[in-house]
């Protein structure tokens, strides 16, 4: 070679690694002083052939690169029929590389329907923890399902002890229904602090994903059975809609840049099969999961593409704007992705998996209408476009599971809100919170009266932290809700507060 173009090469090499530096580094496997697999395991996605198993290298997990500095590191991981992996059925190896925060997602296949399997993974001399997967029922099978439904678990006000109980539960599934996270300061006036200021660049979020992720109650109900993620708002920014903030003063550029980061740091946290975007920004997470034939999950995003939220945010009166047509919650192309999936599928049970209350809840008493405008009855029009496709095309065997509220409703849902003697055709069970709101209170005879006044869809409310649990088969769908009566010290107690039953093919939900 020319010795001009020799150094030249060189040069260009030198400048590349300047800025990419890892181009030089090869996968090593390291001795690691501190444990790497601190953030736990997790599985999730299930089919009836595999899934995806999770974890991220991270031994000193709130440190920039979880203290990996810098270092691509071979994981293998190991699929077992027992605990003790004395039958192995699968294995294999990964890379954790930096530009995906030490993540690993291992996607399986190949492995034999409707079976319980253990996993972990092991790299450096360390090994994980023991994680417990399984696939779903084949294709056509009505094998029932035990299911556990979460959301809003908010580090600084209270401790994830439902997360606790859920671990303890005999579940096939979880289904979590985002605010995963939150993106405030710290406060140190608080149960417990987050680390640092309110979070927006990618190494930020990264940081708060970490430091949840630490919390064992967490660890235990991941490592319980696989999860259905998906997300909310409070894993970007409060309320935000589209590529409006909260608070209005970061540019839609901004707004990109920020969805950016929290997007690709949800991705690296979570144990999903949604597919890389060619921009974060833009990570399309709507996906269908089946359980056999017994139920098909609709997995949505009420975020990314709704349009910003009329009349300001919050709970206001009913405004001329709100009522318009043109505005949506899922988007043109996510809700003909939904309806026209609702008419094909021939699953047993219809589930949208979704974060924002769908029934209307009307909070002005008399004649006045006051709804809150970042959930569906601020896009009254969308809602009941949808409910109207949920009665032609899967009527009273579709049921709507709801976060987002902290606390705990069960609605029956109408063809169409704006009039009520429309029939009901589905029903929703909204859950609490795990922590977000503290303690709770109890609600008052006299209160829950005068909501059920203004609503009378409404057939149940509370007021404390929990998840809730459903039994499902061919002929009902039972919903058990968990309650814990604090949050804010350890070690409190998980009671049954109330049970409600759907039958199959009929309207309406009873008391069990």
């Amino acid at each position: 070679m020319d010795r001009r173009l020799f150094v030249s090469d060189l040069a260009r090499y030198a400048a590349l690694c300047a800025v990419v530096p890892n181009v030089w580094r090869v996968t090593s496997r390291p001795r690691f002083a501190d444990d790497p697999f601190q953030l736990g395991v997790a599985s999730g996605d299930p089919t009836a052939s595999g899934g995806v198993l999770w974890t991220r290298l991270a031994p000193r997990p709130l440190e920039p690169e979880g203290g990996m500095d810098g270092l691509r590191t071979t994981v293998t991981w190991e699929v077992a029929d027992d605990e003790g992996f004395t039958k192995i059925v699968k294995k294999g190896t990964a890379t954790a590389a930096p530009e995906l925060s030490y993540s690993v997602h291992v996607n399986l296949d190949g492995l034999p329907a409707d079976r319980w399997y253990f996993y972990r993974f092991q790299s450096g001399g360390a090994t994980s923890n023991v994680g417990r997967f399984r696939t779903a029922p084949a294709e056509g099978s009505l094998t029932p399902l035990s299911l556990g439904v979460a959301s809003c678990q908010h580090w600084e006000q209270g401790l994830f002890t439902a997360l606790g109980h859920l671990a303890h539960e005999e579940i096939d599934l979880v289904t979590h229904l985002g605010d995963y996270i939150y993106e405030y300061a710290g406060n140190p006036r608080t149960v417990r602090t987050h680390a640092g200021l309110e979070i927006r660049t990618v190494d930020d979020y990264r940081r708060r994903y970490a430091q949840y992720k630490t919390d064992p109650h967490l660890q235990a109900a991941h490592a319980r059975c696989p999860w259905v993620v998906t997300w909310d708002d409070h894993e970007v920014d409060n309320n935000y809609a589209g590529l409006v903030g909260e608070n209005g003063f970061e540019s839609v550029e901004q707004m990109r840049t920020r969805r950016a980061a929290a997007y690709q740091a949800w991705w690296e946290h979570q144990p999903v099969t949604v597919p890389r975007a060619q921009s974060w920004a833009d990570l399309n997470i709507t996906r269908s999961i089946n359980w056999g034939a017994l139920a098909r999950f609709w997995v949505l995003d009420t975020r990314q593409y709704r349009d910003d939220q009329a009349c300001n945010d919050g709970t206001q009166l009913m405004c001329d704007g709100a009522r318009d047509p043109r505005r949506g919650l899922l988007g043109a192309a996510q809700e003909q992705w939904l309806t026209n999936g609702l008419g094909a599928s021939r699953s047993h049970w219809q589930v949208l998996a979704q974060q924002i209350m769908m029934a209307p809840y009307d909070a002005a008493p008399g004649a006045d209408v006051r709804v809150s405008m970042d959930q569906w009855s601020g896009y009254p029009v969308a809602r009941d476009r949808l409910l109207n496709a949920v009665a032609k095309r899967a009527p009273n065997r579709t049921v709507v599971l709801t976060g987002d509220i902290h606390t705990s409703w069960v609605n029956e849902l109408h063809s169409d809100f704006s009039r009520p003697d429309k029939p009901v055709v589905a029903a929703e069970f909204v859950g609490t919170s795990i922590s977000s709101g503290g303690d709770g209170a109890a609600v008052t005879v006299q209160r829950f009266d005068a909501m059920k006044r203004e609503n009378p869809h409404l057939k149940w409310f509370e007021n404390r932290r929990g998840y809730f649990k459903c039994t499902v088969n061919a002929d009902s769908w039972t919903t058990d809700y968990r309650s814990v009566a604090f949050v804010e010290k350890p070690d409190a107690p998980v009671t049954t507060a109330s049970s409600w039953r759907v039958t199959h093919g009929k309207p309406g939900i009873i008391a069990v």
